[in-house]
């Protein structure tokens, strides 16, 4: 299958299965686990944290660095499209009792200052506290600069607020910026990293802050569910992920540009180049054709895709130039029959 609804698809190489078989294991819930250790140190080392831990999504790392950031009945800001707010089940609110304060994103994928300054609460007793300024890099594939990134920081040292970043695809950010990773963490005071999207592994997600926001997520960790035993079996291919893969991501984004320039192309699509700054291509179609019978018909010729208009098409390790020629002959076969 040739597979471009998400970047989270992607299968463990050879490489990882080999280390995965051969891990070292032990009880990670006592903290025994000498694979899960060695990763959460290194992962540390590299992107210059006190501590780390491993989680098993970044959906559950995002949810942990709220409640250990927030307590009951505080706020914390961030997007509209924000994945900690509209994609994760409302989790921070279920299970934390914390209160989102959702700010429309810019067309950048920014969050303006004036209006986070503006929703910010005062010291009262009539509202939530406001603690926490939670960003995105990337966010809809699009990449907050490191400038973006520095004022983020002033601004959340001004108004006594802490800051996370959602870094899900932050690898993607740093690739795009032509930086080291370390230039986009030295601003925030947490940060979760997605391991199993454009980075290739398996599953897992790593969380990074200070000593006492990991020890509180650690406990949060376990409250929710989240204590895994024998975990150096996923932490050996999560490791490997981090190692080895980060430098093949520009292959993604090139990828990515010569399936914009290839569906541009195409009768019925439009697709702005320009706005493919990662591995994400967004293609409109024009209202005739249907979405759903034209996922369903390319599903029976062996590729995947999410229906939606504009679609959203995700470039990524398993995905090569060829997969990409032979999508688009598929594709121009099924509009030209359906026309």
């Amino acid at each position: 299958m040739i597979d471009f609804r998400s970047d989270t698809v992607t299968r463990p190489s050879k490489t990882m299965r080999n280390a995965m078989a051969n891990a070292e294991v032990g009880d990670d819930v006592y903290g025994d686990d000498p694979t899960v250790n060695e990763l959460e140190s290194w992962a540390a080392k590299r992107h210059g944290f006190a501590n780390a831990m491993f989680c098993s999504s970044g959906t559950q790392a995002n949810l942990l660095a709220l409640m250990a950031h927030c307590q009951r009945g505080d706020e914390y800001l961030c997007g509209q499209q924000a994945h900690n707010y509209k994609f994760e089940g409302g989790g921070a609110a279920v299970l934390g009792s914390i209160q989102p304060q959702p700010i429309d994103n810019e067309k950048d994928g920014t969050l303006c200052f004036k209006k986070l300054a503006a929703a910010i609460k005062p010291d009262d007793s009539h509202f939530a506290r406001t603690t926490l300024l939670s960003i995105e890099n990337t966010i809809n594939g699009k990449v907050l600069s490191l400038e973006y990134m520095a004022q983020a920081r002033k601004f959340t040292q001004r108004n006594n607020l802490a800051l996370h970043l959602d870094g899900a695809r932050v690898y993607n950010a740093a690739c795009a910026l032509n930086v080291d990773i370390t230039e986009i963490c030295q601003h925030v005071d947490s940060m979760s990293i997605c391991l199993s999207k454009g980075l290739g592994a398996p599953i897992g997600s790593i969380l990074l802050g200070s000593e006492a926001l990991i020890k509180s997520a650690k406990r949060w960790r376990k409250m929710v569910g989240g204590g895994m035993r024998q975990a150096g079996i996923i932490a050996a291919a999560a490791k490997i992920a981090l190692e080895q893969n980060p430098e093949k991501i520009q292959q993604d984004h090139d990828n990515a540009k010569y399936l914009a320039h290839a569906l541009n192309q195409l009768d019925n699509i439009s697709v702005n180049v320009a706005q493919v700054e990662t591995n994400m291509v967004f293609a409109t179609f024009t209202e005739e054709i249907d979405m759903a019978d034209l996922v369903e018909q390319l599903k029976h010729q062996g590729i995947l895709l999410s229906a939606g208009n504009p679609m959203r098409l995700v470039t990524h390790l398993d995905i090569n130039q060829s997969d990409i020629d032979n999508f688009i002959q598929e594709l121009k076969r099924t509009l030209t029959k359906s026309s």
